[in-house]
């Protein structure tokens, strides 16, 4: 993601290590850091819960009760208030820095996104909306990414509205966040909460099924909610719509097939559910930017080396 020119024209480098410029807001605050040497062990904490998302370059990240992980460009993280971050800086350099925003957003307005979704987008089962599980590691869908872009520009810019204007993208940021914690709840634990959870059970049995004819009717009737409310609560809770995240789980099914060289495309996608392959490799190059043939062609002289 590249940082427009207003903060080049603003900012001051007076360190070469998390050098930090910050710019300051009603509910937020959005901190910019840059580091320009390799370094280790650099101690990092915020005061209030932080989104910290990379942009540049790469870190090794060291956090509590977590083992270490690499933290990279397009991947974001979630961290409550005093959590002690443990950052070694094993790339940089003046020609090719490491650059990451860290937005700490207040509690206050963390509870009144958390109220207005609880009041107009409740969840299937009754639960209320809570803040999700601190230490959130995920990479960004196109969403965030956009979401993230705009806010650096809204912070950066020196316009009188500035308040207003990153106050409603926050609501937008922290709602499409809480909804990619619970779809990555529900894929990840599908089979464990899919007896106690009409989404876990749903998301489990479209894993299972791929390559079956899957519909948003067939899937409502398995959850015992008419189409229009289980495709307005599945999109509400899981931020996606049905139809896509079928699509979506068929993709990554694909891919797994096309690392094994011996899979023929014409069999791959008849196994994941696709009708036809003109529109398999349409669908599969919107995503990855190349056919399943050229991907698939790709992982094989990746194995060679």
């Amino acid at each position: 993601m590249q940082l427009p020119q207003q903060f080049y024209q603003g900012r001051k480098l007076q360190s070469l290590v998390e050098n930090q410029t910050s710019y300051d807001v009603n509910h937020a605050a959005l901190h910019i850091f840059e580091t320009h040497l390799q370094a280790e062990r650099v101690l990092l904490e915020f005061d209030k819960p932080v989104l910290a998302s990379m942009l540049q370059g790469k870190k090794v990240m060291h956090l509590q009760d977590l083992q270490s992980f690499d933290f990279l460009p397009g991947e974001s993280l979630i961290l409550p208030a005093n959590e002690v971050m443990c950052i070694d800086f094993p790339e940089a350099s003046m020609n090719h820095p490491t650059r990451c925003l860290a937005m700490a957003i207040s509690e206050e307005k963390i509870g009144l996104v958390m109220d207005f979704m609880n009041e107009t987008m409740p969840r299937i089962e009754g639960e209320d909306w809570s803040f999700l599980t601190y230490n959130f590691h995920f990479t960004n869908d196109h969403s965030i990414y956009e979401i993230l872009k705009r806010l650096i520009f809204l912070f950066t810019e020196n316009h009188p509205s500035k308040d207003y204007f990153v106050d409603n993208m926050l609501q937008e940021l922290i709602i499409r966040i809480l909804q990619s914690n619970a779809r990555k709840l529900y894929t990840d634990q599908a089979i464990s909460l899919a007896s106690s959870h009409r989404l876990a059970y749903i998301v489990d049995y479209v894993r299972k099924n791929l390559h079956q004819p899957l519909s948003v009717e067939s899937l409502s009737q398995k959850a015992y909610m008419s189409p229009s409310n289980f495709y307005r609560v599945f999109k509400n809770e899981l931020g996606i719509a049905p139809v896509d995240f079928i699509i979506n789980e068929r993709i990554r099914l694909a891919v797994s097939m096309l690392r094994n060289p011996k899979r023929k495309i014409k069999d791959i996608f008849m196994d994941c559910g696709f009708d036809n392959r003109s529109y398999f490799n349409r669908v599969f190059k919107q995503k990855y930017g190349m056919t399943p043939k050229s991907f698939q062609k790709q992982i094989i002289q990746e194995q060679v080396q």
